[in-house]
């Protein structure tokens, strides 16, 4: 439900206009150095209002530590951490009882929830959850980096373009959004993490990638392109006792095992629900379709904010995997850090 991983284990709560969001990181080796500022940078490439055609919405996101620290190092115990939510405005979403927004949540919320959910926002819905994890994945990245293991997410199109700069504009000259492709790139990643079939590198980590809002699809390697090949072109030749390949066709998992080789996948993210662009949609109390246009402050382009957690996220299900295979250790030396 809300909560993922065997041992580097996380649960996230909290709603986007309720008083705050936030995670629990249960499994944390004891001894890893931690303090507010080493979540500064990924917090603020996640924020709103920071860049053109993000959302206004923006949140002070001050990580406040509430267990698992003491005298700045993880104890071994549960870390949980709030961020509190203040530049909030719920009256924006009172019509959201009758019609709900077509891409959103809100039909579904209402029926899973028998219309008790907190709809302000989305509620627990809406990506304000992201920020916590990432938070989740500024530990994952810490300790991906006692195994020399590095993880990195750039957008490469928006709006069916290369040009991001060009995608963004085809939204503003549209008064609509656009969605995006982000590609995540993990370097010196053992071999031999993950199991065949259901526990395979590749499922678990799209078990997660969906529980990024907006995520409509995730390849790994070639992905959808190797339809169109050859096998002889899509193998990848190993080159020495190492594993290394010739190619990289398989992004770095073969039978759902990682072989040594660079980890390589991408994600489509749909355009924004959310457009000032008018729409025609059920109104439930009068069971009629009627035009109706989202207000409230919303991104023209969510893939913008995306890269940074489809970082975190992968960096959760890798350092699952490495504490699952022993690679890391649940007591960090001194010198590891």
């Amino acid at each position: 439900m809300n909560s993922f991983g065997r041992i580097f284990r996380i649960t996230i709560f909290g709603e986007s206009h309720g008083a705050g969001v936030g995670v629990i990181v249960d499994g944390c080796p004891a001894g890893l150095p931690l303090a507010a500022e080493d979540f500064s940078a990924d917090i603020e490439r996640r924020k709103g209002g920071t860049q053109k055609g993000t959302t206004p919405r923006q949140e002070s996101d001050l990580p406040i530590f509430k267990s698992g620290l003491f005298n700045g190092r993880t104890t071994g115990a549960p870390i949980t951490i709030l961020f509190e939510n203040n530049n909030t405005r719920s009256s924006d979403y009172e019509k959201l009882r009758a019609v709900p927004r077509p891409g959103h949540a809100d039909f579904v919320a209402h029926q899973k929830f028998g219309g008790f959910e907190d709809y302000r926002g989305g509620g627990h819905f809406r990506g304000r959850l992201t920020v916590a994890l990432v938070a989740a994945g500024v530990i994952a990245k810490k300790l991906l980096k006692t195994v020399q293991t590095e993880v990195a997410a750039r957008i490469i199109e928006i709006g069916g373009l290369t040009d991001h700069e060009a995608g963004l504009q085809r939204a503003i000259d549209a008064k609509d959004s656009v969605g995006g492709i982000v590609e995540c790139r993990v370097l010196d990643l053992p071999a031999s993490l993950g199991e065949p079939f259901f526990d395979s590198v590749e499922s678990q980590i799209a078990h997660i990638v969906f529980a990024i809002p907006a995520v409509r699809g995730v390849e790994f390697g070639t992905g959808f392109a190797a339809a169109k090949m050859f096998g002889t072109e899509h193998n990848d030749a190993i080159q020495n006792k190492e594993g290394k390949t010739v190619t990289n066709h398989a992004g770095g998992v073969v039978g759902g095992i990682s072989n040594g080789n660079e980890l390589v996948l991408r994600i489509a993210i749909k355009p924004t629900s959310s457009t000032p662009k008018e729409q025609h949609t059920l109104n439930v109390e009068t069971g009629k379709m009627e035009n109706f246009s989202v207000k409230g402050r919303h991104d023209l382009c969510i893939a913008l904010r995306v890269p940074v957690v489809l970082e975190a996220v992968t960096a959760i299900v890798l350092t699952d995997f490495l504490l699952l295979e022993q690679r890391i250790s649940r007591v960090l030396p001194t010198d590891e850090n």
